[in-house]
């Protein structure tokens, strides 16, 4: 466990599946500092960090109105681009937001989250839907659910 180590959290408040992942995160022994990932004055050079080296189009949330409506097109987009565009508009960035000391990353990966934050086979034992990764408006809800 990682009892001794505190892991930044960006998310967008009122997110269903940001506040599923913080549980999972919690009951792995976790301890968390959450920040408004739509309030948070960034930058080009404090938002480049989380995107590490995954291709430019994994950098969005696909469920982002602008995305959704084709008003941005991730695939097509720059590194520069993609940043100016997500520094306009942050719904566009993929959640949560990750970091710990020099290691950044986006997205709720639970496997390689287990790897890079040395979480041990207690974390394994968490039972976590593949689902986790989807932005809750393109999975189905139950009931008083809303993102």
């Amino acid at each position: 466990m990682m009892n001794d180590i505190w892991l930044h959290f960006y998310e967008k408040p009122g997110c269903i599946n940001n506040t599923r992942q913080k549980k999972i995160l919690r009951e792995a022994g976790v301890q968390l500092i959450v920040h408004d990932l739509l309030s948070t004055p960034w930058d080009y050079a404090s938002l480049r960090p989380f995107f590490t080296d995954r291709p430019v189009a994994e950098w969005f949330n696909p469920s982002a109105p602008a995305v959704k409506e084709k008003r941005i097109r991730p695939a097509e987009c720059s590194a520069a681009e993609a940043i100016a565009a997500m520094l306009k508009d942050p719904l566009l960035i993929r959640r949560p937001l990750l970091k710990v000391d020099d290691w950044h990353d986006t997205g709720f990966e639970w496997l390689r989250l287990q790897q890079q934050l040395r979480l041990g086979a207690a974390a394994a034992a968490i039972p976590v839907s593949p689902a986790i990764e989807v932005c809750a408006q393109t999975v189905t809800r139950t009931a008083g659910e809303s993102e």
